[in-house]
């Protein structure tokens, strides 16, 4: 028998045997290395994993690679929730980072002593007129402002986060007193700086004196106060600048004030009611513009203050356009109603949640002996907290917190005054 043919060159072939064994080793040659690929990619992953966890342990990611980042956003790796929560934003973070935007609107940023609250105080009337008693006396005594308030006084002043205070005079040098009117205050500009010393954050503008000398008078208190970096209310260059809110941003919260009067009920008045072209007060003998104002601050903030001009002087009983007008600026939103003019304390009262103090009198103001006090109240993220009546005394052209027989002397007047509600020994009134 031949042998078959055989290639030139060629190798010899390895036969049934030969290429069943060579098949066979490379098999297992590729289950090795697989076995061994899969190993380094296990210890990798764990690797990956071991890292990613390390970081989510860390309070700031700084970097994390794409392939793990891409994991972490659609499995948690370690089966709990350990990723950061956002921070909430606050609301009124969009309004706080436009400087004018807050300038055009009245808006002023706020810091409050508590986290969580904000304490404003109110007080009476104030008078800064050195031709009478009440600053000839402090100049004689040494200009300081505690020869004319208590230190014990002035420390429950600047206690409160917000100090308003009703600026019953204008600040300036210039104009002519307004032809046969009794009684015409001003005050030199310069002494703008009592405010600053007794802790005031707000001037009120709405009364019957702040147009003593006239528009030039009421002009020159505008740039005085605005000058001395102190907000002001109730009175402007024009109608939308008198009635405008004035807005405090503070904790997380919006709050306004809204200051009217409604004193000289005549149809042209001494004091001149602001129109769209000419400066003044915002008034409110026909109410229903404060109703709208009040209306729409409510709209815009969290609590709207209003602080307004009305009553009979030297009369502790409430008049007829107090009664008429407080339920309804209640109505209209308000969530605290701050009352003065009649030159003496009036009662306390409550429409629905809304207190009102019709009249927190002379503060500091002339020389007669007179019964005031400070309103100090609490605002939480709830609405108003607490509402307190803090006692003091008005007497040889000083004011002073009172103690003792004194003070429980006042608290029984305001219980007399205010039959709706209760005053406890501290002065704290609840709704009966």
């Amino acid at each position: 028998m031949k042998e078959g043919k055989r290639k030139r060159g060629g190798k010899r072939g390895f036969g049934v045997a030969g290429t069943f064994f060579v098949t066979l080793f490379i098999m297992l040659s590729l289950g090795i290395a697989g076995i061994l690929l899969l190993k380094l990619i296990g210890q990798e992953g764990e690797e990956n994993k071991a890292f990613a966890e390390g970081l989510y342990a860390q309070e700031t990611i700084h970097f994390i690679p794409e392939s793990i980042s891409e994991r972490l956003d659609e499995k948690d790796l370690t089966g709990t929730k350990t990723k950061p929560e956002p921070t909430p934003t606050p609301r009124y973070l969009e309004e706080l980072s436009d400087a004018d935007y807050m300038k055009a609107n009245n808006i002023f940023p706020w810091e409050a002593s508590d986290g969580d609250k904000v304490t404003i105080g109110f007080v009476g009337d104030i008078l800064m007129d050195d031709e009478y008693a009440i600053m000839a006396n402090l100049l004689n005594r040494g200009r300081t402002i505690e020869n004319g308030i208590s230190q014990a006084m002035l420390e429950q002043m600047r206690g409160v986060d917000i100090l308003v205070a009703n600026n019953e005079f204008p600040f300036t040098d210039r104009g002519t007193p307004t032809e046969g009117k009794t009684f015409t205050f001003r005050a030199d500009t310069g002494a703008v700086s009592y405010l600053h010393d007794m802790g005031v954050d707000v001037a009120v503008l709405a009364n019957n004196h702040i147009y003593d000398f006239g528009e030039t008078g009421l002009l020159d208190t505008l740039d005085t106060l605005t000058s001395a970096g102190i907000p002001l209310v109730g009175a402007g260059r024009n109608l939308e600048e008198a009635s405008a809110p004035l807005y405090f941003i503070v904790n997380d919260m919006k709050i306004a004030i809204v200051a009217a009067t409604q004193i000289e009920r005549l149809d042209n008045p001494d004091t001149k009611g602001a129109t769209e072209n000419s400066a003044g007060v915002f008034r409110c003998l026909n109410p229903e513009k404060l109703y709208e104002v009040v209306g729409k601050a409510k709209e815009n903030s969290d609590f709207v203050i209003v602080y307004i001009h009305w009553g009979t002087e030297n009369q502790t009983e409430i008049d007829w356009l107090q009664t008429d007008q407080a339920p309804r600026i209640a109505e209209a939103g308000a969530d605290l109603i701050i009352g003065d003019h009649p030159h003496c304390l009036q009662g306390i009262t409550y429409f629905d949640d809304t207190p009102v103090i019709y009249s927190m009198g002379n503060f500091w103001f002339n020389s007669r002996t007179v019964d005031t006090g400070m309103v100090q109240v609490t605002i939480g993220k709830e609405g108003l907290e607490t509402f307190q009546f803090v006692p003091g005394l008005q007497s040889d052209c000083r004011v002073d917190l009172v103690q003792g027989e004194e003070k429980e002397r006042i608290l029984a007047l305001m219980r007399e005054l205010s039959p709706d509600v209760s005053i406890d020994e501290n002065g704290f009134v609840s709704k009966k």
